[in-house]
């Protein structure tokens, strides 16, 4: 078996850049979740690197956060973090990561495709999220949907147009400059 020695470099650098950014937060009334750089962090992740490495570095940010580092949003830690009111956003960010890095690897030259990858991996995320929150706070649909999606609609838009405008050129150079690291472990 061949290790891809950049490839293990960049899920470590996403990991950490999701380590960094997951805990700037602005806190919001509960039940809501607080408004956080995580999907952003997963958004760069999945589009640099891929479905499957950008998966492994949300479980080594994930479990760095369940041993105890506060690396979640405001800057908590613990399983009970993940298991809790809000856990079902945490676990939607590997569908993120999939849905983006799947159409962005399919859909290479077109930066459309990325940003139709975010939002539908985003989606994915409001869904699980979602239900998980309005099942765990025995909230209504309309509850739960105005706690835990309408308040961050316009945050995680921004977030996507941030994320494409950089990862598209970004990724793109990466190709150029290092086209094994690129698409090893994609296919």
């Amino acid at each position: 078996m061949k290790t891809n020695i950049p490839k293990i470099t960049f899920t470590a650098l996403m990991a950490a850049l999701l380590c960094i950014l997951a805990p700037i937060s602005i806190p919001l009334p509960e039940p809501m979740p607080a408004i956080t750089l995580a999907t952003f962090a997963v958004y760069i992740s999945a589009c640099i690197i891929g479905p499957w490495y950008s998966c492994a570095a949300i479980l080594i940010y994930m479990l760095l956060g369940i041993v105890g580092l506060p690396v979640f949003s405001k800057a908590q830690s613990g399983l009970q973090v993940v298991v809790g009111p809000t856990g079902g956003y945490m676990l939607g960010y590997f569908l993120i990561a999939v849905a983006t890095g799947l159409l962005v690897r399919r859909f290479e030259k077109n930066i459309y495709m990325h940003v139709i990858g975010m939002v539908s991996g985003t989606l994915l995320c409001y869904t699980v999220g979602t239900i998980w929150l309005g099942v765990s706070m025995h909230l209504s649909a309309g509850a739960a949907l105005a706690a835990g999606v309408t308040p961050f609609l316009i945050g995680d838009a921004i977030k996507i147009a941030a994320a494409a405008a950089i990862c598209y050129p970004v990724r793109r150079q990466l190709i150029r400059l290092l086209p094994a690291a690129a698409s090893a472990g994609e296919r």
